[in-house]
């Protein structure tokens, strides 16, 4: 069996180089030109709705928020009689 290294004599632990420290944040910047031309780029690569999707997009979201705001006013009226009636 061999005998345990003291710990004078053990090698150096590494020291831990975080990936996110300040130096690394700054390396992995961009140049705001950069980011500019990077959104356009990113803008040309969307597929915008035509006129007629927009249209039905904005009716179907339109009759679902009325659709929520009956549910939601159905709802309270309900509970406030409720309450009224049992705690008079």
């Amino acid at each position: 069996m061999l005998p345990a290294v003291p710990p004078l004599l053990a090698p150096p632990r590494p020291v831990p180089v975080s990936p996110f420290g300040r130096a690394a944040k700054r390396a992995n910047r961009t140049t705001p030109a950069l980011f500019f031309r990077q959104i356009v780029a990113e803008l040309r690569k969307v597929i915008w709705p035509t006129r007629k999707e927009l249209v039905t997009y904005t009716v179907v979201c339109l009759v679902f928020v009325l659709f929520m705001v009956v549910v939601v006013t159905s709802l309270d009226y309900g509970f406030t009689k409720l309450v009224f009636e049992v705690f008079g």
